[in-house]
């Protein structure tokens, strides 16, 4: 069986690392990667033949592969029936055009048993900590409590907003920054989560709640409380990273414009869901704004900036579902009846049919 690594056309990542391609030669994969795919993420071509991988340009015949590993759904042409394991921007025309089976990792479901597949999970937690990294280079001051012999800088204070994977990974980074940690999530289990990560959490007084992974859009009345709470809080913060997400929704407006009116000069709003739409009403996707002396980062795709790690996780990802789907195949070869949860969950096509959209 003949793999292909496809290169990103906007994204630094890559969907095999040279680790991950050696171990696939080792099951007895062929592995071919695309040149240069993976430079933006710190993986030179020579890395990936060392351990035995083979490097061809795009002008090489790609119907020749029956398996392609990417990042983003890649626009190519491929032979009938090639399998495609990919996370995102899945163009379903050409999946029924080409009859491509198609699996979307992005839909892997939050279970144990899918954990070490979750690349939603895997990619979030570097979201989190990059979103705090970047927010430190830009606030113009310094994070931790400080006592010196000309006088002391008290500890920045930062807000998360969402307290799912992201969310709790930008915690961890601010606390060991030495900020003074706040967080904000309208699921009831976040607080125990946030609280052992020595941040406090925020409460809305409402009597509508939920629980569960994932968050839900919640009614006028929480709405109206939660925006009266976070009204009290922003002019005090000065960094605030918003994660917040509805599965299938655009994301919801957390921060009005006229809320970051409210804010301190020099502050600054990372806000991690601008593919979605954007939790900060004045977040401009793809730009840094400013608007009263406060910084917005829109940052389109904050993984680039942190390629080489998110690409080993990626990877891994990749690779423990590939080898879940071969030993699937390997007692059902008709991938349509494989009854395999995570198998089901993540397929987007195949044969010319469309599932999960």
């Amino acid at each position: 069986m003949k793999i292909f690594v496809a290169s990103e056309e906007s994204d630094n990542r890559i969907a095999v690392v040279p680790e991950v391609a050696k171990k696939l030669i080792a099951l007895g994969y062929e592995c071919v990667v695309e040149e240069r795919a993976g430079a933006n993420a710190g993986f030179a071509d020579y890395e990936y033949e060392n351990v035995g991988a083979k490097i061809i340009s795009r002008d090489n015949d790609l119907k020749l592969f029956d398996v392609v590993f990417s990042v983003n759904f890649p626009t190519l042409t491929f032979k009938d029936g090639t399998i495609i394991i990919t996370s995102k921007i899945i163009d379903l025309s050409l999946c029924k055009k080409q009859k491509l089976t198609v699996f979307s990792l992005n839909k892997i479901p939050r279970t144990t048993r899918a954990q070490y597949m979750d690349v939603l999970s895997s990619q979030a937690s570097l979201a989190g900590y990059k979103a705090m990294i970047e927010a430190s280079h830009e606030i113009g001051r310094a994070i931790p409590l400080m006592m010196t012999t000309a006088g002391t800088i008290p500890a920045a204070k930062v807000l998360i907003i969402g307290a799912g994977v992201a969310g709790l990974q930008a915690i961890a980074t601010a606390k060991r920054l030495g900020g003074v940690v706040s967080a904000f999530d309208v699921r009831a289990s976040a607080k125990e989560q946030v609280e052992s990560l020595g941040a406090k959490f925020i409460e809305v007084k409402s009597e509508e709640k939920i629980d569960g992974v994932y968050a839900k859009e919640m009614g006028e009345e929480y709405k109206k409380a939660q925006e009266k709470k976070l009204r009290e809080i922003l002019p005090s913060q000065d960094i605030v990273i918003t994660t917040a997400q509805i599965p299938g929704k655009r994301a919801p407006v957390i921060i009005k414009k006229d809320m970051v009116e409210t804010m301190k000069s020099g502050a600054v709003i990372v806000d991690l869901s601008v593919s979605t739409g954007g939790n900060c009403e004045a977040t401009v996707p793809g730009q840094t704004v400013e608007q009263n002396g406060v910084k917005i980062l829109g940052f389109n795709n904050i993984l680039d900036l942190i390629a080489n790690d998110a690409s080993r996780l990626y990877a891994k990802n990749v690779f423990n579902f590939f080898e879940l789907l071969m030993s699937q195949m390997e007692i059902q070869p008709d991938i349509s009846k494989i009854n395999d949860d995570i198998i089901k969950s993540t397929l987007i096509a195949h044969n010319g049919n469309i599932y999960n959209t």
